[in-house]
């Protein structure tokens, strides 16, 4: 299982990180005593989404099988967007969400 950290809003795919990835690569870094890779900040992508809530932004992390990559999940994003996303919502952890439940009144 590769495991997935995804940020979208209403325009699509913003950010996708492989975070088992990242895992290993930290792990090898530790052993063999080399510099520790980045690593995205949950916290600066909550303020990004808490700063910008007219997007309704959704921040998830989720588990997917060991073929799926990065480039498949965004290639997923672009031709069936809502797919993925009911995917996430149903497989994956919330972090962060503001999603619109409900249309905007209009007067």
């Amino acid at each position: 299982m590769n495991q997935y950290l995804a940020m979208w809003d209403m325009y699509g795919l913003e950010f996708v990180f492989d975070t088992g990835k990242w895992e290993k690569e930290y792990m090898w870094s530790i052993l063999s005593e080399k510099p520790k890779p980045t690593t995205p900040s949950i916290q600066m992508m909550i303020l990004r989404a808490k700063a910008n809530p007219q997007r309704c932004y959704e921040i998830y992390s989720f588990n997917a099988d060991e073929g799926i990559t990065e480039e498949t999940i965004k290639i997923s994003f672009e031709s069936a967007p809502q797919g993925m996303v009911d995917f996430i919502r149903k497989n994956g952890q919330k972090i962060y969400s503001d999603r619109a439940t409900q249309k905007a009144v209009i007067i």
